[in-house]
């Protein structure tokens, strides 16, 4: 059985912030923390930036691709902070990054050049040997790989540059699959046919590729409605929607300090302090990554108390209004992508494709970063740098 790493050879090893303030599920809670550092002087500068051996204040880096963020050395920062990006943190959350490389220990500049409106991330899960949960998770938006299981897998783009050009399959799938099927393979199939049949292992993901052409469409199929649901209504897809009378909604307000969120399958309730919200199907609660609840560990995630005195304690007073509504679109988009992994289990492959020569393994170029040359990138302390 093909791994993944050959079907989509060019992955790219998730980013290591290095400091977990520069994330927050809220824009207001970074802008102040990037003020409260800039303001801070000399040694109480260095104890609130974090300094590791990658990064202190007086660190001279490039700007990351396509961001506005400085090129000085931070140490001399006196300005506003640059606008945060959406990024997908983990499994299903989606929170707010400063895009500043001088703030990040390992930003993989090589993603943010090819995140556009037309990418399409593959983020391999960390195996956890008999736990629940996919092999693989799709993200329009730019994921930080993080994975709760602490061995998280590659980011794999669908496209090596951006614009939808050059799909990062191994050279000659397509033709391959597309001699064997009787029918056009768009790069999209692949990653739509991923997406329903991999498999996790201890070895990384796999993915069988079926003999039988009807097994692959009906797959396909499958695994595009699996990508309509992760993307969220990105890349021209419909937002997800439960059908009428099953949609989640807010019975008791969520309290502006829950302490704890439970379930109560018989009632379909979700509770969130003294909140209620439902109905909410057991398959929204149930799903897993990596061994871990996805709902359980996106509230702790937003309740968890940090350390006081510390840029992570800077945060909201209160619950906002907006993580209630994005909870609710968790919880559709959970329920919607539970009862797509119940088909997922129903899908056999039977025979597969034996007959790879030529394609598979894939050469060593094909693991490479392509050469993106679109624009000139900003290098240490203004200087422009050279791809």
């Amino acid at each position: 059985m093909p791994m993944l790493d050959a079907l989509m050879p060019w992955g790219v090893r998730p980013l290591r912030p290095g400091r977990s303030w520069v994330i927050a599920p809220d824009t207001g809670s970074l802008t102040a923390r990037w003020d409260a550092v800039v303001r801070a002087k000399g040694p109480a500068q260095d104890a609130l930036f974090g300094c590791t051996r990658a990064r202190t204040p007086r660190t001279a880096v490039g700007q990351l691709p396509g961001q506005a963020g400085g090129t000085g050395r931070f140490v001399r920062e006196d300005g506003r902070c640059p606008e945060p990006v959406r990024i997908a943190h983990g499994a299903f959350d989606e929170q707010w990054l400063i895009p500043d490389h001088r703030l990040l220990d390992v930003a993989r500049p090589e993603l943010w050049r090819v995140a556009d409106d037309r990418q399409i991330f593959a983020v391999e899960q960390g195996w956890t040997g008999d736990a629940a949960g996919p092999a693989v998770l799709m993200s329009a938006l730019l994921p930080d790989g993080y994975s709760p299981a602490g061995r998280p897998g590659r980011i794999r783009p669908l496209y090596r540059r951006p614009g939808g050009d050059e799909p990062n399959l191994a050279p000659g799938l397509l033709p391959l699959l597309e001699s064997h099927y009787g029918r056009t393979v768009a790069p999209e199939d692949v990653l739509a046919w991923i997406a329903a049949a991999s498999e996790p292992s201890s070895a990384g993901c796999l993915v069988p590729l079926p003999a039988d052409p009807q097994v692959w469409l009906t797959g396909v199929d499958l695994g595009r409605t699996l990508l309509d649901v992760q993307l969220r209504g990105a890349r021209g897809g419909a937002k997800p929607r439960l059908p009428g009378g099953r949609r989640p909604y807010v019975r008791a307000a969520v309290p502006a300090r829950p302490d704890a969120i439970a379930y109560d399958a018989e009632e379909e309730v979700l509770s969130v302090g003294e909140g209620r919200i439902s109905p909410v199907p057991p398959a929204a609660w149930d799903v897993h990554v990596a061994g871990t609840r996805v709902l359980e560990a996106w509230f702790a995630r937003r309740t968890t108390q940090p350390e006081s005195g510390t840029l992570e304690a800077i945060r909201p007073g209160a619950w906002p209004q907006e993580w209630t509504s994005e909870l609710l679109e968790l919880i559709t988009v959970l329920a919607l992508f539970g009862e797509l992994t119940e088909r997922r289990a129903e899908l056999k492959t039977g025979a597969e494709i034996t007959d790879v020569g030529g394609v598979l393994p894939p050469p060593d170029s094909a693991r490479r970063p392509a050469s993106v040359l679109d624009h000139h990138e900003e290098g240490p302390e203004g200087q422009f740098a050279l791809l």
